[in-house]
Order: C-alpha cells, then structure tokens, then sequence
C-alpha cells in the first residue's frame, strides 16, 4: 500500500484574517508518590479538555469538541508533553470534521508530541474526516527521548457518506534520542495524481496507521504481518487490510485501508492486541 504522490508543503500557508486560531497544551508531571498531575491542561476554541477518571500513574484526558473546526483558514494546534515518568493518554470524545471555509483557504492542523525518559503517551484520537471542499495540511511531530514509551492512532476518512473528499495533505516526523525514526508524507484528494489508483488507496476511503514505540522491541521478535482481508488465512476483500512491520527504532508501525472508519478501527484494533504489554 504505497502513499499517494504529494508534493512538499509550501513553507507557510498564507494566514487570514477570517481563520480561527486556537492551541491546545496539555502537561503531565508525575508527583513523589508515582502519580501523574496535570499542571497544565488549557484548551481555547475548538478544544474542550477534560480529564476523566480518577488520578492515579496515567493521567487520562478526552478532547471535546466546541466548535465546528477546522474550517477553511483555520490555524489549530495540540501540543502534549509527558515529562519523566509520566503516563499521558489522550483521546477525543468525537470526530474531527474538516470542513470547508468562506474564503476557500487551506487549514491547517498541527499536533506536537514530547515524551521524556520513562514517559508514556497514548496519542489515540477519533477519526479525521475531510468533507468535500475542504483542503487541510495536518503535521504531527514527535519528539521521544531513548526510553520514553508512544502509542499512536491516525485515522483518516475521505469524505463523509455518500460525497466525494476534501484535500488532505499528511506529514509525520518521529524522532527518537534526536534521531529520526519516522518520516513520511502523503496527499489525497481532488488536485493529487494518482492518490485512487491501485498503488494507492484503490478505491478504498479510509486509511490509518498504529505507532508502537518503546524499549520492549528492542529484544521482541517482530515480524511483519498481514492483517485484516490482507491475511491469506482470510482472504475477505470487502474489509480492511493492513500489514504491520517492525522498524528499526525499535518500533512497529501498521498501516491499513478499508472501505470505512468502522472497518479500518477493526484492522487497527487487531495490530493493537499482536503488541507486547
């Protein structure tokens, strides 16, 4: 399943003056008694945070949507920090819709990761879904120290039911002790060539990947695997298929298509439960 062509994203997207600009922060801070604080948890704009259960080793957070974003000539960003030995998990409590803007401006969507030594963060959002007309340019960064533990879930939909997508054009940067372990970039959508030919999605409309990064593979025996109505045992090509693969990091990345969110979530949920811990 290789990535559509893309081009290189222009140095900045023009700023305007009707675009909605809101970041989300998030800190977590494990205390002297193992468990892990929030002292920062602000969110502006579309993002609502709340954390939820009760305060223990991981702390848990959930994203709310207030608002429909992004919109065309919106400028949002997530930044999250687990320092030392902490445990972070974040998550969304829906969808995030990208929808076209009055002025026919692109969007963008940036999302900074940091994990210190022996820090954990579960980065495992719902969905991304590019309605029709939109044209968004999503980055995430990833910044791990040597020992630092990462859990990370990318789904992307194009289009909602029953209408033609957006633009999406993707990037994410991971790096691991100042090395880079992950870098890849892609582009669907009206204006990219090729990006529904069989080299790409063929046909499909959902796509997503699983990032498992942590010392536990480095002495785990991976291989790669074919998984969903890719595995020969299955052979059922109206579902999703994916393929996991070790990466020298250590980690081990799935990537996955499927008709639809739900059967992508399934393919993905698969790769999750092969994983060690």
């Amino acid at each position: 399943m290789s990535p559509a062509p893309t081009t290189t994203r222009p140095s900045g997207v023009p700023a305007t003056a009707a675009g909605l600009r809101a970041t989300a922060r998030v800190l977590a801070r494990t205390d002297a008694h193992g468990i892990t604080r929030l002292p920062v948890l602000d969110g502006s704009g579309p993002f609502a945070l709340r954390r939820t259960g009760f305060p223990g080793p991981q702390a848990r957070v959930c994203m709310v949507g207030a608002m429909s974003a992004p919109l065309g000539g919106d400028r949002l960003a997530v930044e999250a920090t687990a320092e030392a030995g902490a445990s972070l998990h974040l998550t969304a409590a829906a969808a995030t819709v990208a929808l076209p803007g009055r002025t026919g401006d692109a969007a963008t969507y940036d999302v900074r990761l940091t994990v210190g030594d022996g820090a954990r963060l579960d980065w495992l959002p719902e969905p991304l879904i590019c309605a029709e007309g939109s044209d968004l340019w999503m980055t995430t960064t990833v910044e791990l120290a040597p020992t630092a533990r990462l859990v990370l879930r990318e789904e992307q939909v194009l289009g909602r039911s029953g209408e033609h997508t957006g633009t999406l054009h993707s990037r994410l940067t991971v790096r691991r002790a100042g090395r880079t372990l992950l870098d890849q970039e892609t582009a669907y959508g009206p204006g990219v060539p090729g990006w529904d030919t069989s080299a790409a999605l063929g046909g499909h409309r959902a796509l997503g990947q699983l990032l498992a990064v942590g010392p536990e593979f480095e002495d785990a025996e991976q291989r790669v695997r074919l998984l969903g109505g890719a595995a020969p045992e299955r052979r059922d090509a109206t579902g999703g298929q994916g393929v996991l693969a070790p990466l020298t990091g250590p980690a081990v990345l799935t990537t996955a298509v499927a008709p639809d969110a739900l059967r992508l979530r399934a393919v993905l949920d698969e790769a999750a439960r092969s994983l060690p811990g």
